[in-house]
């Protein structure tokens, strides 16, 4: 519990609780077949239930022998779901206790396909769905969501969902799974959370032409119009929950940096997709140092892509350079880019915004291969979206310059992923530094079994996200996921580091986050960002606000 902290929803009179069948039906509050003796009489649930009653561990291991019955991922996916609308405190329980098992489920890969599929399998509303037509009643709405102490809100216009592109209103599969994993893996409570989407249209014609699509089927709305209907909606987010983090996810390029750049010194606000998956990288980029003994300022790192994902870490690298004591000017010379074009270079037509901080002087050449012949990195990282792009010649070049090469395919989901963990040992010959985004399993090389390292922002955005809950922070600049990318890399086992990880096993994500959060809330309170007096021990302060799925005792209530 929180200790002297009230969680939300958290009952304090009998009188409070709904009973009988609206309480079996109520998610907050329900406990299914675990209603003790007493609570059933005192609840009116006699007759509701059947007659033994269960533990929540048996209640959970029920959940996971219906779930592991299931044939595709997608069928788990939506008895997650379910399972979530009708008794939260259980499933949470479940994926915390399978959350290895059920991670890639109910995130990364598997929700790709949720949000792909959404027309389809959609059964009840999830979150608030806003839309361009309720421009002017932006304040209205985020009322009408029945849990008033939100903090945390992970909110998109579904337009570029993980690798899969514009996938319109199917999209707030994305902020439904990354809320869940706030409370799974840093322990805010659920009812904190709000996933939110905006739909102001689509482009994609597969939607547009679906009957049963519940999007809008128009085209999206662009210019001044598109910038004022976020900008109501950033500005009635103070009002209503003014204590609220606002999580940018899954946006477009042409609008995901326009928008941090706008809020990020007035509100409390990051995007995940810029500055959490570049906060991970750079952790995996700080462990992997540790494996060549080297440092930062001796590599020279080529990105393929060069969208939010790519910039965003070439920025915190950037970063990373100047804080050991390197010129901006050199720090920024480290970081090359290869987009869809070609290198990103000086002179060449088409480069402006993000990606003109990094074009630098050198001769252009329009394919990867070539691009690696002539800067010689040491260091690869995907970011491109196009699965299988570093092929054998790609890898095979990269190991003929590096005694370890460092290969990063970032690229979610796994089909876009720009090589498997598989090929990045094989062609290397087992020599490769290697981390992915999606999960892949282990690979066994002349006798030695490597675990291949998944740079999965979870590592980084539910630890940020409990510490500006718990400091009320006014702000999260961008020095904060430097801050976490150094946690995480210290937080790396040397057995963990024997098995070739470059990041704790995942069976350690809560622990590890927990570590990423203190680190990250001290840093609020050293810069003054927290809303909140600072305490005087830090660690058992935030403890004081993790939350544990476990069922109340209705019967200590007063009436």
């Amino acid at each position: 519990m929180y200790g002297m902290h009230q969680f939300p929803d958290q009952v304090s009179r009998l009188s409070d609780l709904p009973t009988g069948y609206d309480l079996l039906h109520h998610p907050w509050f329900s406990k299914g077949t675990a209603f003790t003796e007493e609570e059933r009489d005192l609840l009116n649930l006699r007759g509701l239930l059947p007659p033994i009653v269960s533990t929540i561990e048996g209640q959970t291991q029920r959940a996971i022998n219906n779930i592991r019955k299931k044939s595709t991922n997608l069928e788990k996916y939506i008895f997650l779901v379910t399972l979530q609308e009708r008794n939260e405190t259980l499933f949470y329980r479940l994926l915390m206790d399978h959350l290895e098992e059920l991670m890639p489920i109910i995130y990364t890969p598997t929700v790709g396909q949720a949000c792909s599929e959404y027309l389809h399998i959609f059964r009840r509303p999830m979150g608030l769905q806003l839309s361009k037509r309720d421009k002017g009643r932006f304040k209205q709405i985020l009322q009408n969501w029945p849990r008033k102490d939100v903090r945390v809100i992970v909110v998109t216009d579904g337009e570029r969902i993980l690798g899969l592109g514009d996938l319109g209103l199917g999209g707030i599969g994305i902020p439904v799974g990354k809320m869940a994993l706030y409370t799974a893996l840093a322990g805010i409570h659920p009812g904190h959370n709000l996933p939110i989407i905006i739909d102001v249209g689509t482009n994609n014609p597969r939607l547009l032409n679906e009957p049963l699509y519940l999007g809008l089927k128009e085209e999206r709305i662009r210019g001044q119009e598109y910038d004022d209907l976020i900008d109501e909606f950033v500005w009635a987010v103070q009002e209503v929950y003014p204590k609220a983090l606002i999580q940018f996810e899954d946006f477009a390029n042409l609008n995901a940096f326009r928008l941090l750049e706008a809020y990020e010194d007035r509100i409390s606000c990051f995007n995940d997709d810029i500055q959490g998956t570049a906060s991970v990288a750079v952790a995996g980029v700080f462990a992997a140092l540790k494996e060549t003994r080297t440092r930062l300022a001796d590599h020279r790192i080529l990105f393929l892509g060069a969208g939010e994902a790519a910039t965003g870490i070439g920025h915190l690298i950037v970063d990373a350079l100047k804080e050991d004591g390197m010129p901006e000017p050199e720090a920024k010379t480290h970081c090359w880019f290869v987009d869809s074009k070609g290198l990103v270079v000086t002179g060449r037509e088409g480069i402006g915004g993000h990606k003109a901080f990094f074009a630098h002087t050198g001769e252009f050449t329009a394919d990867l291969l070539t691009a690696i012949r002539l800067l010689k990195p040491t260091i690869l990282i995907g970011a491109s979206g196009q699965g299988g792009s570093f092929t054998r010649e790609v890898i095979e070049a990269m190991a003929a310059i590096n005694d370890r090469p460092v290969i990063f395919a970032l690229s979610n989901p796994t089909s876009h992923a720009e090589c498997t963990a598989e090929q990045a040992y094989g062609w290397s010959g087992g020599r490769a530094i290697f981390a992915s985004g999606s999960p892949f399993d282990p690979v066994t090389i002349d006798g030695k079994t490597r675990y291949p390292g998944q740079g999965n922002n979870a590592y980084i955005f539910p630890a940020v996200g409990l510490a500006a809950v718990v400091t009320a922070a006014s702000r999260i600049p961008n020095e904060t996921f430097l801050i976490a990318a150094h946690a995480l890399s210290e937080l790396v086992t040397d057995q963990e580091r024997s098995e070739g990880r470059l990041y704790p096993t995942l069976t350690r994500i809560r622990e590890v986050s927990f570590h990423i959060a203190l680190a990250v809330t001290r840093f609020l309170f050293r810069k003054r960002l927290a809303r909140v007096k600072e305490p005087a021990d830090p660690e058992s302060w935030l403890r004081t606000f993790i939350y544990e799925p476990r069922y109340p005792d209705y019967t200590r209530l007063p009436r």
